[in-house]
């Protein structure tokens, strides 16, 4: 096989992967009943943070709950390769610049290899910090609560490093402030 072939054969498996995530979460966010209690809406959990010690883009490795002291931690598990991942990115940035250096750290945690990171962090760059995973049955979002394996996936956690709620699914501009309002 020749190496154009087999990186075009690569963009179409990636953005097939990436339409079947894209659909699976649009038939789960329409088939959610909306009667369901707000609690159970936005995946309250309370319990420990796992330790998490993932590398940067750099290849330095990186404990996630030593980011950021004494500050709550708003986790962003996505792939480059993920519509609604991309979609939202612009969202968590604007976020992250509201809130200075006593608010909530925003991180985002990549299932995806640093070169598909880096070529995606060129076209839409973010000022928080990137750790990475490959995507797995044991990877990072799943220690997190992430057990549907779908993407985006954000946790926030409390200062004192206890989850406290989960989110599956993109914001839609504006509605950060309230989800983390609502739990911290």
């Amino acid at each position: 096989m020749k190496p154009q072939r087999g990186l075009l054969w690569l963009a179409v498996v990636a953005g097939a992967a990436g339409l079947l995530a894209s659909h699976a979460w649009e038939r789960h966010r329409n088939a959610a009943p909306a009667a369901t209690p707000a609690a159970a809406q936005a995946g309250v959990v309370l319990r420990p943070m796992p330790a998490l010690a993932l590398p940067d883009l750099d290849g330095n490795v990186v404990d996630l709950s030593a980011i950021a002291p004494g500050r709550p931690l708003l986790v962003n598990v996505w792939a480059s390769w993920c519509a609604p991942c991309v979609a939202e990115m612009p969202e968590l940035e604007r976020y992250a610049q509201t809130q200075g250096e006593d608010g909530v750290q925003v991180v985002g945690l990549a299932l995806d290899t640093p070169k598909a990171v880096r070529a995606f962090l060129q076209q839409v760059p973010v000022g928080y910090p990137i750790v990475l995973d490959l995507p797995g049955p044991r990877d990072a979002s799943v220690a997190l609560g992430n057990d549907r394996g779908l993407l985006p996936y954000t946790v926030l956690v409390g200062a004192d490093r206890t989850i406290l709620q989960t989110r599956l699914g993109p914001f839609a501009p504006g509605e950060i402030e309230a989800w983390v309002a609502a739990a911290l």
